[in-house]
């Protein structure tokens, strides 16, 4: 038989076996668990879905807040060998009820916040059998104490994570408890460094791949501790709970990181306790590294990683930071570069589609057989990203693979273009997309969300892009935006955009 292995157990009963159960384990804004306390409530709410009759195996679905209940209900799905199912907060009923109804969840969760959503979401999945909500999780708590965990093996199932679905219906990516400790050991440990004095906050969500590792894997890993926080992100709120609670480590993603910039209400001595910064989700623009480096003293090391690998596998170092790249592969994975034939890309500079190898690769996606098969190729998965190797043996990411555009002949990335519009002081995000004109050719054309203060002037932000990029490179348009249209995650809907500028109005802009 296989060895026994449970995520559960080895993020947390093993610290007060080893004698470290007094050390801070979870902080949130009301209250704070040491890991002997964090032990005992987690054996409680695995007793509670046990009574509830869940089994191992089967997926307990949460759609709850980022405090202690959410934390300690998938710590006890692990621990009882049953799949905990995080589910985004950001959903409404319908598409909750879509989550529900795929991953076949008996009992649902939900925290008071999200009552009226999870109500009419489990209206349309009739296997549900047991709902806690809000008030009911003390009803949870008083079911007895698991004593033993489920003796679960490395391969079995922990964990399905729902991708954020940007050009279809999401797909549940199916990972084991194997994972949790590799990205714990490889990224979180090897890369990061986190230790036991580290204090980890993080601006995504627990019911992403990211805000899980940020939040529980690796601070849980090393017996440090998480800073939870359950509201929704914001730069003045962040930077008091880093104050507060003495953060070290600040996990973010380009966006909130500009957003933080522009604030004019964040102190520069805000995130002085902290020691390093991590960014994923897209890559992060030269300029927003720097501007956290110059006001905030803060380095942040930018990567990138999928639910489908769990976590980061390609990420820049402390004091070795390429900016603009997503640094080089973690220890413990494997990256190619292949042409649209599959075969392997030579030469720095030449773009293709990113492949990575891993141990915390994902078995396939849920009920999704074709799909699983175009992206799951024996031990490689392929990102859908493209990337060029750098002649220091970073990676730049040109864009998604789809997302590329041929002007005039010749292949632009749509990164290319928005890193050269960040770099002026009227432009606070950007996403460059293909336009056709009316001979049928793509044409980029650029949303432009404006700086505080400032305006979209289209002929400056054309020029700006002549004056630093080859001529073929420059938008053929701007088009001023209140703000992108964004996935739950955080991701620009780049579907929708082009949806957009589809109708050819964008022409009469055209330069």
């Amino acid at each position: 038989m296989p060895e026994v292995f449970n995520a559960a157990e080895w993020l947390v009963d093993r610290h007060p076996r080893e004698g470290n159960g007094a050390r801070t384990a979870v902080v949130t804004p009301t209250r704070s668990l040491s890991y002997e306390e964090l032990s005992g409530e987690v054996r409680r709410v695995a007793a509670g879905l046990r009574a509830l009759g869940v089994r191992p195996e089967e997926r307990v679905l949460f759609c709850m807040a980022d405090d202690i209940e959410l934390f300690t209900g998938i710590l006890a799905a692990f621990r009882i060998g049953a799949v905990a199912v995080p589910a985004s907060t950001m959903l409404t009923g319908a598409e909750l009820g879509s989550l529900i109804a795929d991953c076949r969840s008996r009992v649902v969760l939900g925290s008071a916040e999200f009552v009226s959503v999870v109500r009419t979401a489990v209206q349309q999945a009739p296997e549900v059998e047991h709902l806690v909500l809000g008030g009911d999780w003390r009803r949870l708590l008083d079911a007895g104490t698991d004593e033993e965990p489920y003796p679960t093996w490395p391969d079995s199932p922990a964990l399905w994570l729902y991708t954020s679905g940007t050009t279809g219906t999401p797909k549940a990516a199916m990972h084991r408890h194997a994972d949790v400790r590799f990205v714990a050991e490889t990224y979180g440990r090897q890369v990061l460094g986190i230790g036991p004095e580290d204090r980890c906050l993080s601006v995504a969500k627990l019911f992403f791949a990211y805000g899980l590792g940020n939040s529980m894997f690796f601070p849980l890993a090393v017996g440090g501790t998480a800073v939870l926080e359950p509201a929704r992100p914001s730069p003045a709120l962040f930077a008091k709970r880093a104050a507060t609670d003495r953060a070290t480590v600040l996990f973010g993603v380009p966006g909130f990181l500009g957003a933080l910039l522009a604030s004019l209400d964040v102190p520069d001595d805000a995130f002085a306790t902290v020691r390093l910064g991590v960014s994923a989700g897209e890559a992060l623009p030269a300029r927003i590294y720097r501007g956290m480096l110059e006001r905030f003293g803060v380095e942040v090391l930018d990567g990138i990683g999928s639910t489908e690998m769990l976590h980061i596998f390609m990420s820049n170092r402390q004091g070795q930071v390429h900016p603009g790249s997503s640094g080089a592969p973690v220890p413990g994975y494997t990256v190619e570069l292949r042409d649209v034939e599959g075969r392997i890309v030579e030469g720095d500079g030449v773009p293709g589609e990113l492949y990575v190898r891993g141990e915390s690769a994902a078995v396939g996606y849920w009920c999704r057989a074709e799909t699983s098969r175009q992206v799951f190729l024996g031990d490689w998965v392929r990102t859908g990203d493209t990337y060029v190797r750098n002649g220091d043996g970073t990676y730049t990411c040109m864009g998604r693979t789809n997302d590329l555009l041929k002007a005039g002949g010749i292949w632009v990335s749509p990164a290319e273009v928005e890193e050269r519009l960040l770099a002026h002081p009227d432009v606070a995000e950007v996403a460059v997309v293909g336009a056709r004109d009316a001979d049928g050719l793509d044409k980029p054309v650029a949303c432009v969300v404006p700086s505080p203060g400032h305006e979209v002037d289209p002929d400056a932000l054309v020029a700006w892009c002549r004056e630093g990029l080859a001529a073929f490179k420059r938008p053929r348009a701007v088009i001023g935006l209140p703000e992108l249209p964004r996935t739950a995650t955080g991701k620009i809907r780049r579907n929708v955009l082009r949806a957009m500028v589809r109708d050819g109005s964008w022409a009469e802009e055209a330069r």
